[in-house]
């Protein structure tokens, strides 16, 4: 769907509806394109330790960082 902002004024109501069903909303400003209007996505705020580390196995970062991260974390994934 694409929406001119001045007739998302008058069409708020269907408008949310549909980004509520799943749908992206392109918002114009003089025909021009300017902003998307998506569904909010749920994450959760809390991730396992299990979680992470299968999130993050098989990435890895340069050495340089990993040594910093280290260093301000006090602790990595593989020290338990």
């Amino acid at each position: 769907m694409e929406i001119g902002v001045r007739d998302l004024r008058n069409r708020t109501s269907q408008v949310i509806d549909a980004v509520r069903a799943g749908e992206r909303v392109v918002l114009t400003v003089h025909g021009e394109r300017v902003a998307d209007i998506v569904p909010h996505g749920h994450r959760s705020r809390w991730l396992s330790g299990a979680v992470l580390r299968s999130e993050l196995e098989g990435r890895s970062a340069d050495e340089g960082l990993t040594g910093e991260l280290a260093e301000l974390a006090g602790q990595t994934l593989g020290e338990q």
